[in-house]
């Protein structure tokens, strides 16, 4: 598909509306145009704005006047652009034209500027999200802010990088090595990594940051011995200043790298909340993905953490997964309801480029995108009835259906963490490869970053090097 942009430089918004129908095409920009070459989108900025589209037997244009801001301008090449492509498709986007990650945020934002009622005109008249997903987005809005007003000025929060995985799940992008392929990285990187927590804390204490929540992410943290997770979470324990740290988390999301010594490892180092990620309750799909483990391990594995004192539990469910049916996923979700989890995280497949699905050929189909929408739309029924809510929401590029990941919890089990790092509450100061340092003060708009290297070779081989980046930190509060 052609995306002609003439006259104007909004080709970024454009695309990405156009990418809302066309998930598994590639839209290639043009910006002179002699002859259009179908199948085409065509945009141009002169005495009107005016979007044709051009695709087999369909041929339709819209034009209004060019007035306004360069930003109305831009709103108004979209709209036209999404109505078009609604026809042509025969699809209305259950988030509209709305293409950025953090909906919420959004909303939060108009309604701060411009009132509650005026954000839900905006998001429903302009933008012309869903009346479900502007529900979603208004409830989730609510829980979220409860959660951002606990955050002080001088509050961070700390991210710690394990990127191990006992193998690589079809859907996964992320920076990982196999654990088995890795052995002889993980024993240097684990006592790096203590060392980067201690340079790290070392800053943030001189400083006089506040830490409010602590995340062990990955890969998988639990891929780590007992021994060498209560040396990493330790270090953490033993050199920040834990006094007003509301929140432990750490991933286990993998249910066979879970052992009884190594959830006691983590009860004895104050972890609070952990994860235990099934994605699916189907033997079927766990083995089309990729993942290791039976349905079978995953109970017995929640079973066990139940039995080592962990009250605070999420679980993660996918839907969308290849193979996977409405019926069976159904019956997922019944299944994580009937253990009584805390909360209860629901993503969407997203295609992501370096993935091996996407890697095979695998793309978004609109029966399989539908399907999705109604996997999500019986999951949130369930979770209203039994009293969860949506405390946090994102959206990622090339998801089944343009839907979104929620975040679902019992009242008062809401992952701080995961709220402050979607909404960009405040510092978070990141450890480990693959880890991004982001600096907030003042300035609600600006955020300054600090990358680590990606991948656990480079961490180790030139970690003396990456250690120095964190040098930004206290010159950025210091200035």
């Amino acid at each position: 598909m052609n995306l002609y942009v003439i006259n104007h430089g909004f080709h970024y918004e454009l695309e990405n509306v156009a990418r809302l129908f066309f998930p598994n095409e590639k839209i290639t920009v043009v910006r002179e145009c002699e002859r259009k070459e179908e199948p085409y989108i065509y945009t141009e900025m002169s005495d009107k704005l005016t979007v044709e589209v051009k695709a087999g037997d369909f041929n339709k244009s819209l034009n209004t006047e060019n007035t306004g801001e360069d930003n109305e301008k831009e709103l108004s090449l979209a709209q036209m652009l999404y109505k078009l492509l609604c026809e042509f498709t025969g699809i209305n986007q259950p988030w509209g034209l709305l293409t950025g990650v953090r909906p919420i945020k959004l909303f939060r934002n108009v309604s701060n500027e411009q009132g509650f009622e005026k954000a839900k005109e905006i998001f429903a008249n302009d933008y012309y999200v869903s009346p479900e997903k502007l529900n979603l987005a208004v409830m989730t809005e609510e829980n979220e802010r409860k959660i951002i007003e606990l955050s002080k000025p001088d509050s961070f929060s700390l991210y710690v990088g394990v990127p191990f995985c006992p193998s690589r799940c079809s859907y996964c992008s992320f920076v990982m090595s196999s654990i088995e392929r890795a052995k002889k990285l993980v024993d240097p990187y684990a006592d790096l990594l203590c060392e980067e927590i201690k340079f790290t804390a070392e800053i943030a204490n001189k400083l006089g940051l506040r830490l409010e929540t602590v995340y062990f992410g990955g890969g998988t943290p639990t891929t780590l011995s007992a021994e060498q997770l209560s040396k990493v979470i330790g270090t953490v324990n033993g050199n920040f200043n834990m006094s007003a740290c509301r929140e432990f988390t750490v991933e286990a999301g993998r249910p066979d790298t879970i052992t009884a010594e190594k959830l006691k490892a983590l009860k004895e180092n104050n972890v609070d909340r952990i994860s235990i990620n099934p994605q699916t309750l189907n033997d079927d799909v766990l083995r089309e993905i990729g993942r290791k483990h039976t349905v079978q391990q995953f109970f017995d594995a929640f079973a066990l953490a139940r039995k080592c004192g962990f009250t605070n539990i999420n679980t993660d469910l996918i839907a969308g997964l290849p193979t996977d049916t409405y019926e069976s996923f159904k019956n997922s979700v019944d299944g994580i309801l009937a253990l009584d989890a805390e909360c209860i995280t629901v993503h969407t497949l997203s295609m992501k480029r370096s993935s091996t699905l996407t890697e095979k050929g695998v793309t978004i189909d609109r029966e399989g995108a539908e399907t999705t929408r109604k996997m999500l739309e019986y999951n949130q029924n369930e979770l209203l009835k039994k009293n969860y809510i949506p405390y946090y929401l994102y959206r990622q590029s090339r998801m089944a259906g343009n839907l979104e990941n929620v975040g679902w919890s019992k009242k008062g089990y809401e992952s701080l963490y995961n709220v402050y790092v979607m909404d960009e509450t405040h510092t978070i100061l990141g450890c480990g490869s693959g880890a991004v340092t982001k600096l907030k003060r003042n300035n609600p708009y600006y955020l300054e970053r600090i990358f680590n290297f990606k991948y656990p070779y480079e961490y180790i081989d030139r970690f003396e090097e990456m250690i120095k980046r964190k040098n930004a930190i206290s010159a950025f509060y210091t200035q």
